[in-house]
């Protein structure tokens, strides 16, 4: 791979050195023209192109070339930049605009109407001291304005400290309506109480005569009497079975089944023995 790096360059035998044009100015010295640079950018704003009528948004990125302009606003540079449709490839111009913090359309398109931008546009050639008038004139709108929010602010509050002071002149009043050095209220829930109490005694004096004969006497409930009788029966059952013998133990001892004579069953008879 050695052979294609490059040591040595070939200069032919009429080269003159100085002949050749400096690019790059030397240091400190400031370039003669407009200096020009390549950059990538976003357009600032949405525009209309002038020449078919393309709608280019806010936010596109465009290879532009960047011109530094010799006009400027307080020390501040101003830059111009050029773009190209991207439909019909016409040249569009803006610069940036320091004064208003924005950019301005130049040429080739159209800057589309913005809402926020409707009031705070700059008129074209307004002076210093014009701007200055007009920005004093809309502070001392403003100014009216906020006067006349605080008076409708102070009139709800007043207004509201109106109302509590008429709640509590009503409450100072009942208090004062009091029955028997006691609040209303309280008469109101001793009224309730005794009435309560009243109903109660009312109930019980039904139930008690519900429950009674003619006689006077207590009526004896059903279920009184069953539970008498099932008792009685309960200690005659106990009672007898007290009388009954106990039941036999069980046993646990083995038992021997007898064989079957089978030869009987066939016929065989056997001898009886001798001995």
């Amino acid at each position: 791979m050695s052979e294609r790096k490059v040591l040595t360059k070939y200069y032919p035998p009429d080269f003159d050195p100085s002949k050749i044009v400096r690019t790059r100015a030397p240091r400190g010295d400031v370039p003669a023209g407009p200096k020009v640079q390549t950059v990538r950018l976003m357009a600032p704003f949405s525009m209309k192109c002038t020449s078919c009528g393309e709608y280019i948004y806010k936010g596109r990125k465009f290879n532009a070339r960047k011109e530094t302009t010799d006009e400027k606003y307080y020390s501040i540079s101003i830059f111009r930049f050029y773009i190209r449709c991207t439909r019909c490839s016409a040249e569009i111009t803006f610069k940036t605009d320091p004064k208003g913090m924005d950019y301005t359309c130049e040429r080739g398109a159209k800057r589309n109407f913005e809402i926020w931008r409707a009031g705070g546009e700059t008129p074209a050639g307004e002076t210093d001291e014009e701007r200055l008038d007009r920005l004093e004139a809309e502070m001392g709108e403003k100014s009216a304005m906020e006067e006349l929010e605080a008076k409708v602010v102070d009139a709800k509050q007043e207004m509201a400290i109106a109302d509590a002071l008429d709640e509590i002149r009503t409450r100072n009043a009942r208090n004062e309506r009091a029955v028997g050095g006691k609040e209303v209220v309280d008469v109101v829930k001793e009224e309730i109480d005794e009435e309560r109490r009243r109903v109660e005694r009312e109930d019980e004096e039904m139930a008690r005569r519900a429950f009674m004969t003619e006689t006077g006497e207590k009526v004896r409930r059903i279920g009184e009497g069953q539970n008498e009788e099932d008792g009685e029966g309960l200690a005659t059952t106990k009672s007898d079975k007290g009388l009954m013998p106990p039941p036999p133990v069980p046993s646990f001892k083995r038992v021997t089944k007898k064989k079957k004579d089978l030869g009987a069953a066939l016929g065989i008879k056997k001898k009886p023995a001798l001995v």
